[in-house]
């Protein structure tokens, strides 16, 4: 219905909404109608492929919506905080670098947010920090690059998308990232002592600023901590154990539910679960504006002619799970927009191609994480606002997340290969 030039031109009208700070949402609805007429769908067509990439969406929005309750959990009883403690606490100041990216691992692989997750872990990372005498871009590189490797095997937005996309279990893309995410780990860890080294060589290293948080978890124990997350991976995996087959509708909300009775709370629910609500509405939001360019994307011959240019490239049909997750990504500066475009435009033909949906929808998920923070999203501002740090020393960053980003991709692909 659509050319590949409209649908190319939607994408580039979203970004320069994006970047000229108009509502990302908005942003992109208005690029998808736009590129969806001078693509040659006609204003009756294109609103039509519009509401169906909406409508695609809504499974996702639905188990999005719903992990709220999770999220406001997690961070209003003090328990991904309390995680996160413990993990740097038993490392020391000696592993400061090591504790901090690991504990950002864990608390965006439980179900929090990446930008949550680092906003999370930044108190206690600062604190830690200023007695290792460490300068601030590694510290933020640390939490940035263990929360890369903690969403690829998180129930996240970009998660669950991808694999409604794909129609495949979550636990079973969760799963299938595990060990790409072990090596961006990895990665993420000699990138930031390479970092404080190098800073401590160029006499770059300045004190950590200290950050107040009235809620530490100081009041819960690990053992109450842990029960929200214990839950949801139990409900998780009982459909590949038991074949009790437990949707993330009803996993995500109730490990916040057991969370928040687990540390005595339980007569906060419904604060929390605003909080938590007020916390995914916009990626839920986000989502629904994504839904709209997907669609004309999706009903575009920008699918075809992807493949096309892989075959004049001699590239093999895999490659395109993760360039398009990249290049979206890329374009929305998000991981959940450019997973869920990618998986919903080239699901169909990957599969079609003989790819497994699971490595298909891993690739592009790992590829989703190599180029989302650039400026124009709100990660990039989210994460440096977190340690107080400037655009110019952030943007200084953005190679060294995009390593353990590629370092994903490039492991996933391997594995799927293999």
């Amino acid at each position: 219905m659509f050319t590949t030039y409209g649908a190319l031109i939607a994408l580039v009208i979203a970004i320069v909404l994006i970047i000229r700070k108009v509502v990302p949402a908005y942003a992109l609805i208005i690029g998808a109608l736009i590129g969806g007429i001078i693509g040659g769908g006609g204003l009756s067509g294109t609103v039509s492929a519009m509401i169906s990439g909406t409508q695609s969406m809504m499974p996702s929005v639905l188990r999005i919506l719903a992990s709220g309750v999770l999220v406001g959990a997690l961070v209003k009883t003090g328990s991904a905080a309390k995680i996160a403690d413990a993990i740097v606490s038993a490392l020391g100041v000696r592993f400061a670098l090591i504790a901090v990216a690991f504990a950002t691992t864990v608390v965006c692989s439980v179900g929090v947010f990446i930008d949550i997750a680092v906003i999370t872990v930044a108190p206690i990372a600062l604190a830690i920090g200023a007695k290792a005498k460490l300068p601030v871009p590694a510290l933020l590189l640390a939490m940035i690059g263990g929360g890369k490797a903690g969403n690829i095997i998180s129930p996240n937005p970009n998660t669950i998308a991808a694999a409604d996309a794909f129609k495949i279990e979550l636990t079973d893309l969760m799963t299938a990232n595990i060990i790409p995410a072990i090596f961006a780990f990895g990665v993420a860890v000699l990138l930031s002592f390479f970092l404080a080294s190098r800073m401590r060589k160029l006499g770059e290293v300045e004190s950590a600023a200290t950050l107040d948080n009235n809620d530490m978890g100081e009041n819960v124990s690990l053992f109450r901590a842990l029960l929200g997350p214990i839950t949801v991976v139990v409900l998780l995996s009982l459909r590949p154990l038991l074949g009790v087959a437990i949707d993330p509708l009803i996993a995500l909300p109730a490990g916040g539910i057991v969370s928040m009775i687990s540390c005595g709370k339980w007569r906060e629910m419904i604060e929390f679960s605003q909080f938590g609500l007020g916390k995914v509405s916009g990626v839920a939001i986000l989502l629904i504006g994504t839904g709209t360019i997907a669609g004309i994307i999706k009903a575009s011959n920008l699918n075809s002619d992807m493949i096309a240019l892989l075959e004049v490239l001699k590239l093999p049909m895999v490659a395109l799970a993760p360039i398009s997750g990249i290049l979206m990504a890329g374009a929305t500066a998000s991981t959940t927009a450019g997973a869920t475009i990618a998986s919903q435009t080239f699901s169909s033909a990957l599969v079609q191609s003989g790819v497994a949906p699971v490595s298909a929808a891993a690739m592009i998920h790992a590829g989703a994480t190599v180029v989302d923070s650039l400026p124009h999203g709100s990660f990039f501002h989210a994460t440096g606002g977190s340690v107080f740090m400037g655009v110019k020393e952030r943007l200084k960053l953005i190679p060294y997340e995009a390593a353990v980003g590629l370092t994903a991709t490039i492991i996933s692909c391997i594995c799927t290969i293999g």
